[in-house]
This record gives C-alpha cells, structure tokens and sequence, in this order.
C-alpha cells in the first residue's frame, strides 16, 4: 500500500512539473514577440509638408526660351502694397524695353529698306516690347505663379514690295538748298549723306531716324573735315555739313505733312535754310526723326550737284490720288 501511495505522488508531482514548465514556456514567447511599431513623423516633417509653395513667375523670352528674370511676388509687397508693386514692375519693364546705360534695351528702331537698281535692299523691321502687356502679364501671374513670356512685336515696313517701281511716278514735295562747292570737305559730307538717304522707302507709318539711316558720320565712312556748329561757335569736325542734308529734307517732307517725333535747331543761325527751318543732327545725339502719317507709301529721293542739293518726296500716282482726296 506504501508504495502505491508513493507511485501515484510522484506521477502527480511531475504532472504538475511539466503543467508549470509549459505555461512558463508561453509566457516566454509572448514576451519576447516584438510589438509591431507605429510609424511616427517628426514635428519638424508635419511642418515641412504644411508649409505652402512660394509663388515664383519666371519671364521668358520667346526667342531665345531662356528665364530672364523671376520675381518672388509676396517677397516684392504683392499682398501687401500692390501699387509699390505695380511701380516697381513698371520701372523695370522700362528699362528692359528702353535700355539702360549699361544694358540695350529690347526695342529696336526700324532700318527703312531702300531701293537700289530696282531691286529692294532690306533694312531692319521695328522691334517693340509692349512694356504696358508686360506689367499686365506679371501683375496676373502674381497670383498663383507661372511662366510669362515677354509681350514682343515685330513692325515691318508699311508698303507693298509689289508696288516699288511705281513709288518713283511723281513728286509730292521738293525742296533745294546750295552750298559753297569750293569747300571740299563739306561737299563731301553733304554728297555721302545724301546719297545714304537717297530712295530710301518710308511706309505708311513708318518712322524715319536721320542718324539711323546715315550712320556715324566718321572718317571710316568716308567724311572729312569741315566746319561744324558746336555750343553757339564754329569749329573744325568730321562731318560738317550733313546738316544742310537734314534741314533740305526736312524742308521738303514738311510739305506733305508728317508728324514730328525730334526735331533740333542749331545754336547759331544758318544760311542754306530760312530762319527756324534747320534741323541739326548728330550721332549718337541729336536726331531728326518723324513718322509718316500720310497714309501712304513715301519713297525720298535726292539729286546732289555741284553747288546745290534737291530732295524730292516721290510715290506712286495711284497714291498721289489718294493721298490729294485726304487732303
């Protein structure tokens, strides 16, 4: 009886033993199971996702695709002062359009084609950059951002090639002044400028530049020296003389009636023109310019001869006719 009671304590003792090691065992593993992770974004990351884009409007020129300039709009007072915003996108379309001391500006004046052995040699046409579109145009895309491009024009000349040989049918206007032949040296500088005027085509709407058609009148062009008006005295200059060529023209255009855009008089008094009828130029500085606003095609022809020089005002007689019913 003893050792049954012993035999069944036993068997009870090591059931119990391996029940205890079993639930040890469970506890275990559930404890070192690692606990799944949640992910967690720093404050510094949220604020970063948060934070909205700056507005940025890039300008672009269209011919070359390059950005040229980019504005920051809050950073410019956009939100703040609009009208200190405005004026500073103004003054600086002005100077992008017009140029500035150290920078040439996009605009561009015409270079008037001419006509040489019946055959059109073509100059330049006029390049505008509307700097009242450009202002628009950043001022609209301030607002979310986005890429403008400069608002430029292209001018061509305003007459048909088709028409340029009736252009020398008939004389609208002329006038002539004379000169001293013997002083060689101006007569030179009245022929050379001359010549580079001579059937020079002035469209409808066209703006003629005395300085831009001649050009420098220098000793590498072929100008001598001559006597010259310079602050109220008179003076040895290459080039003297071109004036009489400026003045004859602007005589003989006066007379068809165009509009003025720079006009100068000399300091002095001359005598190839009458009084208040000159119109001093030079290059790089005073210019005689206007715009033909006739309505129709102006061809300017000059006749140099010794002594005297004409300048005619020529077009065709189909626009001879209409140009007398508009007048």
């Amino acid at each position: 009886m003893v050792k049954g009671k012993w035999t069944v304590s036993i068997l009870l003792i090591s059931s119990l033993i391996g029940l205890s090691g079993c639930a040890e065992k469970e506890t275990a593993e559930k404890v070192t199971k690692p606990a799944k992770q949640v992910e967690t974004k720093a404050p510094e990351e949220q604020i970063k996702e948060e934070e909205p884009k700056p507005i940025v409007v890039n300008v672009i020129d269209p011919n070359t695709k390059e950005v040229i300039k980019t504005f920051m709009p809050i950073d410019m007072g956009f939100e703040t002062d609009q009208d200190s915003y405005k004026k500073e996108l103004e003054q600086w379309a002005k100077g992008l359009a017009r140029g500035t001391d150290t920078t040439p500006g996009y605009d561009q004046r015409m270079e008037l084609d001419k006509i040489k052995n019946g055959k059109i040699i073509k100059g330049k046409p006029q390049v505008i950059l509307e700097e009242e579109e450009l202002v628009e145009r950043v001022l609209a895309a301030s607002v979310n951002g986005g890429d403008i491009d400069l608002p430029i024009y292209i001018k061509e000349s305003g007459y048909n090639p088709e028409e340029i040989d009736s252009l020398d049918d008939v004389v609208l206007a002329s006038f002539s002044s004379y000169f001293n032949p013997g002083v060689v040296g101006r007569s030179k500088n009245i022929q050379l400028s001359a010549n580079a005027i001579d059937y020079v085509i002035v469209g409808d709407g066209d703006v003629f530049s005395f300085n831009t058609t001649v050009g420098p009148s220098d000793a590498a062009n072929g100008y001598q020296k001559a006597k010259e008006i310079v602050n109220k005295k008179l003076v040895d200059g290459i080039g003297g003389g071109i004036c009489q060529t400026s003045s004859t023209l602007f005589n003989a255009i006066d007379k068809v009636g165009v509009s003025y855009i720079e006009k100068h008089h000399h300091s002095l008094s001359v005598g190839y023109v009458p009084a208040g009828r000159d119109a001093t130029v030079s290059y790089g500085g005073k210019d005689f310019r206007f715009q033909n606003t006739t309505g129709i095609p102006l061809l300017i022809k000059t006749i140099y001869q010794r002594g005297k020089l004409t300048v005619e005002i020529r077009t065709s007689a189909k626009y001879k006719q209409l140009y007398a019913k508009g007048n």
